[in-house]
């Protein structure tokens, strides 16, 4: 069995994470550069089986696409092009940032570590994973 790969994708940043391979834990697995994403996965690739992509799917409280829906619709297709033997999985995104934030605070980190928003990117595709395993076993 693969892993599965959960993005949070940004437009400076974008938070992996990553299943074990027999997708039953969410672990962060870093974040990365936007710009090199592509070359971060082609080398993660070489070493790990992945089976599905998760890509979270920001949205409105009215369930309408967010604004940054529209940088992640042509992230999509050139992932779909690149990797066209891993199919991909949208997840709703909501509260996810606010919710990696709270997890920083509960677990004891300063508020300079708090501030690393590069963290805050690996802990939210943590959650969006998390959440999919989650809807799995119910």
């Amino acid at each position: 069995m693969g892993r599965i790969l959960a993005i949070d994708y940004g437009k400076k940043r974008t938070g992996l994470a990553i299943t074990d391979e027999l997708q039953l834990i969410a672990s962060g697995l870093t974040t990365v550069d936007t710009a090199s994403f592509f070359l971060y996965i082609k080398e993660y690739l070489k070493n790990e089986q992945v089976e599905l992509f998760l890509v979270g799917e920001p949205k409105q409280m009215d369930n309408t696409p967010s604004e940054s829906e529209a940088l992640i619709v042509p992230f999509i297709k050139k992932l779909e092009l690149e990797f066209p033997q891993i199919p991909i999985k949208r997840i709703d995104e909501r509260f996810t940032s606010k919710m990696a934030f709270q997890t920083m605070i509960d677990s004891g980190l300063k508020k300079k570590q708090r501030q690393n928003k590069a963290l805050i990117d690996e802990i939210s595709a943590t959650i969006i994973l998390q959440s999919y395993l989650y809807g799995l076993k119910k």
